[in-house]
This record gives structure tokens, sequence and C-alpha cells, in this order.
């Protein structure tokens, strides 16, 4: 009987001193939140079993880490579970002599606003939060992928340390058609995601299809491609066509030996993004540079894009 007293008198002490040791505000929390790694600003509920006056909540600093008035370092507490943490904790107490054996529980009470934002030439422009590490592909897929106006990197800014913006390159082709895993960035949440357009070429004048056409991965197009995607020269076409191309208080005109290069006498010219090739017919001369502008700039504002220009006909 004396035993079966003790055990009881031993659980009722056990009941009475544990409630005494729960850090205050622990009924409010809850349950702890669902998992997911510890980000910056996230509120932490900490409690440490026999040393209430220890116990507190902590949000994690901009740096990642937590800290407790009682330990001098800061603890690295982005990127963990909350049980990573708590061996972290108890091995920071146990290190610094202030318990043996300390037993920590640490719970997630408030969520920090993680958004990630993917934008540009994306079938599905997307803002979504980020409940843990996601990766630079699971965010695109978020978007439901590139579109086919994408060019061939994708810019990933976030803040630094300082709070300065800071923009990384990441090349399409690394990331999509090699599959680098360096180029498979993890963000954390706060970063914005854009995929800039591919630059185009407008293809006008004495061809069958005038058309705004993209200008590849950002090193241009042959003209022989150009014809290609303008699906060939019309009747009539001239010995020479034109590039005009921008430059700094105008265009330049560049003049191309179109029927040397089509009877493989001269070289192929590559044209840059933002080129505008002009085929003329030879019936009515020369379009200017003025005329040619205005008309790639109606076509641009038109619904489709579509280059519908009958110039010199």
């Amino acid at each position: 009987m004396r035993i079966v007293a003790v055990y009881w008198l031993g659980l009722l002490a056990g009941c009475v001193f544990g409630q005494a040791r729960l850090p205050v505000g622990s009924t409010e929390t809850g349950a702890n939140l669902p998992p997911r790694a510890i980000g910056v600003g996230d509120l932490l509920s900490i409690s440490i079993y026999g040393a209430p006056e220890m116990s507190r909540t902590a949000r994690v600093s901009p740096e990642g880490s937590i800290r407790l008035p009682i330990l001098k370092k800061p603890i690295e507490a982005r990127g963990t579970s909350p049980a990573e943490l708590e061996q972290r904790v108890a091995d920071a107490l146990s290190q610094a002599g202030l318990l043996v054996d300390p037993s920590v529980v640490i719970t997630l009470a408030e969520y920090a606003t993680r958004p990630i934002r993917v934008a540009g030439a994306v079938r599905h422009p997307v803002t979504f939060d980020a409940a843990g590490p996601v990766t630079l592909l699971e965010a695109l897929t978020r978007a439901e992928g590139l579109s086919g106006d994408a060019g061939a990197d994708i810019l990933v800014t976030r803040a630094s340390l300082d709070s300065k913006p800071l923009t990384q390159r990441i090349s399409v082709k690394a990331l999509i058609e090699t599959a680098d895993p360096a180029a498979n960035l993890i963000l954390q949440g706060g970063e914005e995601v854009r995929v800039p357009e591919a630059g185009r070429v407008f293809v006008v004048g004495n061809v069958k299809k005038p058309g705004a056409f993209p200008a590849g991965d950002g090193t241009g197009i042959s003209v022989l491609k150009a014809l290609a995607l303008a699906e060939g020269l019309a009747p009539f076409s001239t010995k020479l066509a034109y590039i005009y191309r921008p430059r700094e208080g105008g265009k330049q005109e560049i003049e191309v030996a179109l029927r040397k290069i089509l009877e493989r006498k001269a070289p192929d010219v590559v044209l840059a993004a933002g080129d505008i090739f002009y085929i003329p017919d030879n019936r009515g001369g020369r379009v200017t540079a003025n005329v040619i502008e205005k008309a790639v700039a109606f076509a641009a504002g038109t619904a489709s894009g579509a280059l519908i220009l009958g110039l010199n006909r």
C-alpha cells in the first residue's frame, strides 16, 4: 500500500509541476502547425521543461537565427524542422553549462508570409505562399510552365541581408534541357521569378507571311531562317533587301545581297533582336525606314500581333 501511495503522489506531483513549467500562452497556440521547414519571420514557442523561466516565444530573424537571452550566441533555425531545432537548443544549453540533459519542445506558433511571384513569359503568372523550400522548377510548374514567347534566361530576384535586391540569371537550357542541379535554385519565399520574352525579328515586305518571329536564344537568327519563318519570298522579289537596326538616336540601314545569299554566292547574315528585315519587290522601289517603323508599330498594336502588311503591292 505504501508503494502504491508513493506512486500516485508522484503522478500528482508530476502533473502539478508539469503545468507550472508550461510556457506562457502555450494553451493559446494549440497544436503545432502543419509540418514545414522553419523560415525567416516564423514565430516559435520554446518550452524547456524544468526551467519555466527559460521558456518563451522567439521569432526567426532575417538572418535565419533565433536568440535566447540566456545564451551568448544565436542559434541557426532557418531550414530546420522543429525536432532538429529542439536538439540544437538542447545542445547549446548543455554546452553553456546551464542545464544537464535538458528537454526542449519547439512548436511553430505562427508562419510568416513568404510569397513567391512568377511572372513574364509563363502560361499562367501566379503568386503563391511558400510553405517550405521550393525549387525553381516547382515554381515554374505552379505557373503551368514557360510560354512559347519565353527567352533564353530566367531572372530570380531576392532580397539580400542588407535588403538590397539580388538578381540571378538562370539559363533555360541548363535548367530544363540539361537538368543541371545547380540551375534548379532553392527558393525560400520572398523571391520574384521573371521570365523575359525572347527578342523578336520583324520580317516585312515581299514575303508570303510577314510577321514578328523569335530571335532564337539571344544570338539572333539568319536571313535564310527568317525567310523560312515567313514562308518564303513572294513573286517579284529584288536582288537586295534591307535591315533596319535600332541604334541610339535612330536606325542603321544595312544592305543585304539577298539574291547572292539565296544562290549561295554570299555568306548568310544574322538578324539581331529588334531588327526589321525588309524585302522590297521590284515594282515599286524601296520604302523608307520611317514608313516601315510606323507599319510595324501599327501591327504590334493589333490583338494578334501579326504583321498584315502589303508594302509595295
